[in-house]
C-alpha cells in the first residue's frame, strides 16, 4: 500500500466511512471528524434554533430539537433537516408553558436587579447576588432539560432528570453554565452573534457529559 492509500484509509477509519485498520476501535463520533463540517453544521443549528426559537418562548423547543440534530450528525446518523422539524413539532406545544414560565421568571429577576442598582431597595446588593444566581440557574435547568428531552419522557421527564444530572456532574454543571454565560455575553456585544453561540451552545451540552466516559 502506498503512502498515500495508506493516509486515505487512515482518515476513512477515524471518520467512520471506511473500515478500521486493525485492532483499532470504530470512532464513537464518526461525525466530529471532520472538523469544518462540524463548524459549519453547528452554525447552521443555531440558525434553525433561532429561527424557531425567535418567539422566545418556542426557545426551548428549538434547542431540544437542535440539540438532537447535532447528536445524530455527530454520530453520522439520519441528519436530514425533515427530523429536525419533526422533533420541533413534537416538542413545541408541550414546551410552550416551559417558555412563559423561563420568560416570566427571567423578567422578574431582571427586574429585581435593575431595582437592586438603582438603591431604592435596602439590602440590594444581595437581591442583585439572588438575581444573578436565579439567571444562571434558569439558564441551566434550560440546556440542561433541552440536552435530555426526548419525545418519548417529555419535558416533565426532562426537567426531572435535571436534578440527578447536575448532582452526578457538578464540573458538567459548571461548563454548562460558562456555556450559558458564554451565549449571553455574546448576544450581549451584538445580537446577531446569538446564531453561532446557540449553535456551539447545542454542541457543548453533547460533549460535556462525553468528556467524563472519553477519560
Amino acid at each position: 500500500m502506498s503512502r498515500r492509500e495508506e493516509r486515505a484509509a487512515r482518515r476513512a477509519a477515524l471518520s467512520g466511512s471506511g473500515p478500521t485498520r486493525g485492532e483499532t476501535p470504530p470512532a464513537r463520533f464518526p461525525g466530529a471528524g471532520a472538523k469544518f463540517a462540524l463548524f459549519g453544521e453547528a452554525m447552521l443549528t443555531g440558525l434553525l434554533i433561532t429561527l424557531v426559537g425567535v418567539l422566545v418562548v418556542t426557545l426551548p423547543a428549538g434547542l431540544a430539537a437542535g440539540v438532537r440534530h447535532m447528536r445524530r450528525f455527530i454520530a453520522a446518523e439520519d441528519s436530514r433537516l425533515e427530523l429536525f422539524w419533526a422533533d420541533v413539532k413534537r416538542a413545541i406545544l408541550p414546551g410552550l408553558s416551559l417558555g412563559f414560565g423561563a420568560l416570566v421568571l427571567a423578567l422578574i429577576l431582571v427586574l429585581d436587579i435593575d431595582l437592586a442598582r438603582s438603591g431604592f431597595l435596602p439590602g440590594g446588593s444581595l437581591i442583585e447576588v439572588v438575581g444573578w444566581v436565579g439567571l444562571v440557574a434558569l439558564a441551566l435547568a434550560l440546556l440542561a432539560s433541552a440536552s435530555t428531552w426526548t419525545p418519548e419522557i417529555g419535558w416533565r421527564g426532562a426537567l426531572r432528570a435535571v436534578p440527578g444530572l447536575v448532582r452526578a456532574d457538578i464540573a458538567g454543571a459548571a461548563y454548562l453554565v460558562v456555556t450559558a454565560v458564554f451565549v449571553g455575553v455574546a448576544t450581549w456585544a451584538l445580537v446577531p452573534l446569538f446564531i453561532p453561540a446557540i449553535g456551539c451552545a447545542a454542541l457543548a451540552v453533547i460533549a460535556i457529559p462525553e468528556r467524563r466516559r472519553g477519560r
